[in-house]
Parts: structure tokens; C-alpha cells; sequence
């Protein structure tokens, strides 16, 4: 197969080796230091500091040739900056290659440079720096999309299309600021939840990925198989029982953010991996637990909208501060639907639940069907931030029974904009109620429920050695994240979404064009000149492609005959 190159990328190949040449390494090897980021030479000269010897590193993203003297802009990790090149100081002495041959001829946007020099502002007000030298780090080979905006400050030709943009994460981050925004808010969020749970003195931990059960969740998980040990593996679909583990082992307040996987379908908001944050405190129950959470997210959002707690998200308005409405979950069943679930057999609540036109099947218990039932009729709902308390056991296999009904679990949700932010318990620490618990979720496996639980005869064990009162909670740091950067998909908030497998052109080679009867010499120029396969050649028409070639002949003063239109018709007629 050929590698079939637009004509850009050829002049830049053919600019790589003109660099070479002329003795400059594209591609450095040495440490390049910098004085400044971008953002820091703005704000010191606004401040006054005059700013002389400077040196930035970055991407070209602009370049205005002005014969003598050019602009160009750079962007670094934190932002642009304006550059001012003269020739002269470029190039003091006679030979003037560095301007007029590397800065004008062969630097490309996309190209990675070092500069060094002083700030000043121009005519125009802007502040820039005057460049006395320049070096160059890395070499684009290929073109960036050319993202451009209007006086009226309209965009056009924008990176904009979403697959695109999802399998091209590197590329959006160059050429899209909203892009990197919204990561570095994920990390602000991750930053400050961290921070919070260590003011406390909760230790961050890390716990297994592949794991021998799939244990903590209700979900379908991938298996893998261990050749040495000649085993099946999973990846995990929760950490929550490692994590109580370590709580038996002694440890009063543990952490982790966690990479999750569930062989599940994909949507806005759910990918086959995922990560998740979850947290286990001793001698605690699921009211403090409310308590804490609803504070850490009232901080998160203040630490990241500059003391505001209100987030806007769509048209609305979402309020952080706590404190969060409290509503039981059969109760928001029945406000929504008018039914009463309390007391009701697994029929029965099978019977409201095709009512209301929710679709059924045999493996699904009575947890299932209560969750169906809250999931398509309640739970968009919830707009501003409220906590779903009092799930009957069922749901839960986890979760400690209520203190005043056994028929509940001291277990509450937060929903957000519709959506289940996170998830806690007063969690189950009394082994034989956790046994009968699994056993249940097994029967519900031999029903054909591929979701159920595996029993996990170590963690029942550990919770045989006495595990303390505790509570236990996860958020979903995808979801969280798409919320306070106002995103709409999960694929938005995580840099390299799950995918289809991209479908890869097919590239004819030179012997599928000497088979119509082009020469091999012209076979190689027309691959060369982006087209990829006879068919796309011969959408031309004879005289249109007779004068086209010719014409690419003569712009590259090509040592090659001149092209007849007999032998360009001829080509049409083998095909």
C-alpha cells in the first residue's frame, strides 16, 4: 500500500528536509528551559514589570508576513501570545536565512518553536514579545484545521465534528480552548475533593483492577484469563469491597479514584470505563454521610467558580449550597405514579410496572422492578440537587437494613439534573445478613439476571473477623464533571472515549494506476498529489485531468514528458 499524502503534507516533508540541510535538527534532543508562561508575561507587564530577557516555548498557531517584519502567534499550555520577528534582529549579520529562508519559508503552523527576547506593546495595544532569536523543537508534518474567527468574532472552519473530535482528542486540545477548559476543571474537581477528604485525614488507597470475583455492583463485567495462574480474571466493576476490607484491617477513613469497567451499553452518559470516586469512613451512618457529601460538593463548586455555588447547566440554574431535600424513594414513587409499593410482592410490582408502560422480563426480582419503575418515571424529576432515601432491601444487597423498618436499607441517592450523581449506605456489616443477602442475588443469577452479584466467600470472611459501624459512598467523577462544565455527553468530559473501530481508507499503490496504463513515473506523482485510488482519478473529466497534471508538472518543474490528452484518454478507456 502507498501512503497517500495531500500536497501539504508533501511541501512539509519537503520543508523537514530543507531544515535538515541547512544543518538544523527538527526534532532536538537537549532540555529546552523556559523563563514565562504566556499568561505570566501578560500579567507581570500589565503589573509594570519590564519583562527583558524572556524565553517562552510553545505551538506556532498564526503566522502575517510582512516582508521585513512579521507577527506570529504562539500557544503554550496556558495561553497565546503575540510575536514580533524582524529580520534584522533575527539575522544580524549577512547571511539572513534565518528569517527569510526558516521563519518565512519553513516554519509551519502547528510547528513547535522556542523563542527568546523582551515584552513590549505594540501600536495596537497588544502585548507581545520582540523576537531575538527563535529554535526549532518540533516539526508539524501534518496540518492543523485552520479554526478561524471573523471581526464580528464569528468562527469558521471550526474542529467541530464530534467523532472527529473524540478519536482526534490531541487535536481538539490544540485547536479548541473550551476543550482544554473543561479537563482542566475535571482536575480542579478531582483536586479539591482530595483536598477535602485529606483536611479529614482519610488515606487515599489503591485497590486491584483485575480481580478474581466481580464484586460491590449489579453489573456485567469483562473477563479476561490469567495464562500463569490458568484462571478467568475481571475487570472490576466496583471497589467498594476491597475498600471495606481495608476498613476491617483497621483503617478509619479510606479513599480512592478508581478506574471502573461494566460490559455494558453506551450513551451520553455512560462508557464502558469509567471512574468513579469512593469513600469509606468508620463509626459513621448514611446521615452523616448526607451531611458530608452535600458540604464536599457545596466546596468543590465554590473552589471552582471563584466562591459561587450555583452552576449553570443547560437553561437552569443549579444551586450546590447545602443543605439537599431528603425524600424517601417509595415515596417519590408514589408522587410521580400514584402507586404504592409499600407491602407489594414481586407480582404485583410487576403488574404497576407494565401499567405504566415499563417493559418486563422473568429474570428481573423485585429490587429490579422498583428500579425500572423510579429510573423511567422519577427520576428526571429531580432537578436540583436532592437525595433519594430508604430503598427497599431488595435493591440494596449491601446496605445495612433500616433501624426502623426491615423491609428498607439506610441507603440514599443524589440526583442532579436528572441523574444519579452518587450513591451510599450505612454499610452492611453483619455476616450472616450479607450471606443471605449474595444467596439471593445468586438466585436471581439462575434466573438469567447477567447483572447479579457473584458471592464473594473472601469478603464474607474478612467480615466474619468484625467490621466496624461504617458508611460508605461513590460519585461518579464523569458525571459530576459533565455537570459543572455544563456538558451534555460523557464523551465531552473524558479525553479518549470509547469508540467504534475507525474505518481505515484503502490506498491504491502504483501498480493499480500502471494498470490502466500510466506510466510508473506519473504513477507516483498523481499518489503524491492526493489521489487515492483510480476511481477517484478518473472522476475527472479527460481534458480536466490532462490539464490538471500537466499543471502540477509545471508548478514543480517536474524533469518528466508533458502529458498528451491521447494518453490521459487512453487511461479512460482501459478502465
Amino acid at each position: 500500500m502507498s501512503l497517500n499524502l495531500s500536497e501539504q503534507e508533501i511541501v512539509r516533508r519537503e520543508a523537514l528536509k530543507k531544515l535538515r540541510d541547512m544543518g538544523i535538527d527538527p526534532y532536538p534532543a537537549e532540555q529546552i528551559e523556559r523563563t514565562h508562561y504566556s499568561t505570566e508575561i501578560k500579567k507581570k507587564f500589565e503589573q509594570g514589570e519590564e519583562l527583558k530577557d524572556v524565553r517562552l516555548n510553545g505551538r506556532l498557531m498564526a503566522k502575517r508576513i510582512m516582508g521585513k517584519a512579521s507577527f506570529a502567534e504562539l500557544q503554550d499550555a496556558l495561553g497565546r501570545i503575540q510575536l514580533y520577528f524582524n529580520r534584522d534582529d533575527i539575522s544580524p549579520g549577512e547571511d539572513k536565512s534565518m528569517y527569510n529562508d526558516v521563519f518565512k519559508k519553513l516554519l509551519d503552523i502547528g510547528d513547535f518553536i522556542s523563542v527568546e527576547g523582551f515584552a513590549f506593546r505594540t501600536q495596537m495595544g497588544e502585548i507581545s514579545i520582540h523576537v531575538a532569536s527563535f529554535k526549532v523543537l518540533s516539526k508539524s508534518i501534518r496540518p492543523l484545521p485552520v479554526v478561524k474567527t471573523d471581526a464580528s468574532g464569528n468562527t469558521h472552519d471550526a474542529f467541530a465534528d464530534p467523532e472527529q473530535r473524540y478519536r482526534q482528542r490531541y487535536v481538539d486540545l490544540i485547536v479548541n480552548e473550551q476543550a482544554r477548559e473543561t479537563f482542566m476543571t475535571r482536575t480542579r474537581i478531582v483536586n479539591a475533593m482530595r483536598e477535602y477528604f485529606n483536611k479529614d485525614g482519610y488515606m487515599e488507597v489503591e485497590t486491584p483492577i483485575l480481580q478474581p470475583i466481580p464484586g460491590g455492583a449489579a453489573a456485567r463485567p469483562f473477563v479476561t484469563h490469567h495464562n500463569a495462574l490458568d484462571i478467568p480474571l475481571y475487570l472490576r466493576i466496583a471497589n467498594e469491597l476491597y475498600l471495606k476490607r481495608l476498613i476491617v484491617g483497621g483503617y478509619e477513613g479510606v479513599y480512592e479514584f478508581a478506574k471502573d469497567f461494566r460490559n455494558e451499553g453506551m450513551d451520553r452518559t455512560h462508557n464502558p470505563e469509567f471512574t468513579v470516586l469512593e469513600i469509606y469512613v468508620a463509626y459513621k451512618d448514611y446521615f452523616w454521610m448526607m451531611d458530608y457529601t452535600e458540604k464536599m460538593l457545596e466546596h468543590v463548586v465554590r473552589n471552582i467558580y471563584d466562591g459561587s455555588s450555583r452552576v449553570r447547566l443547560g437553561d437552569m440554574d443549579i444551586d450546590f449550597k447545602a443543605p439537599y431535600p431528603r425524600i424517601k424513594l417509595l415515596d417519590a414513587i408514589k408522587a410521580h405514579t400514584g402507586y404504592d409499593l409499600r407491602g407489594m410482592q414481586e407480582n404485583e410490582i410487576r403488574n404497576v410496572a407494565e401499567s405504566l408502560g415499563i417493559e418486563t422480563n422473568p429474570t428481573m426480582g423485585k429490587g429490579k422492578l422498583i428500579d425500572e419503575i423510579f429510573g423511567e418515571k422519577c427520576e428526571a424529576k429531580f432537578i436540583q440537587p436532592t437525595f433519594i432515601v430508604d430503598y427497599p432491601v431488595e435493591m440494596s444487597p449491601l446496605c445495612k437494613k433500616h433501624r426502623n423498618d426491615p423491609t428498607l436499607t439506610e441507603r440514599f441517592e443524589l440526583y442532579v439534573n436528572g441523574k444519579e450523581v452518587a450513591n451510599a449506605y450505612s454499610e452492611l456489616n453483619d455476616p450472616i445478613d450479607q450471606r443471605e443477602r449474595f444467596e439471593e442475588q445468586l438466585k436471581l443469577s439462575e434466573k438469567g439476571d447477567d447483572e447479579a452479584m457473584f458471592i464473594d466467600q473472601d469478603f464474607l470472611r474478612a467480615l466474619e473477623y468484625g467490621m466496624p459501624p461504617t458508611s460508605g459512598m461513590g460519585i461518579g467523577i464523569d458525571r459530576l464533571t459533565m455537570m459543572l462544565t455544563n456538558q451534555s455527553s460523557i464523551q465531552e468530559v473524558l479525553f479518549f472515549p470509547q469508540m467504534k473501530p475507525e474505518k481505515q481508507a484503502q490506498v491504491s499503490d502504483i501498480k493499480d494506476f500502471t494498470n490502466l496504463g500510466v506510466s510508473e513515473a506519473w504513477a507516483e506523482i498523481i499518489l503524491q498529489s492526493g489521489w487515492s485510488s483510480p476511481e477517484e482519478l478518473l472522476e475527472l473529466k479527460p481534458t480536466q485531468l490532462h490539464q490538471k497534471l500537466n499543471g502540477i508538472r509545471k508548478k514543480k518543474k517536474l524533469n518528466i514528458p508533458a502529458l498528451q490528452i491521447s494518453e490521459v484518454e487512453s487511461w479512460f478507456k482501459a478502465e
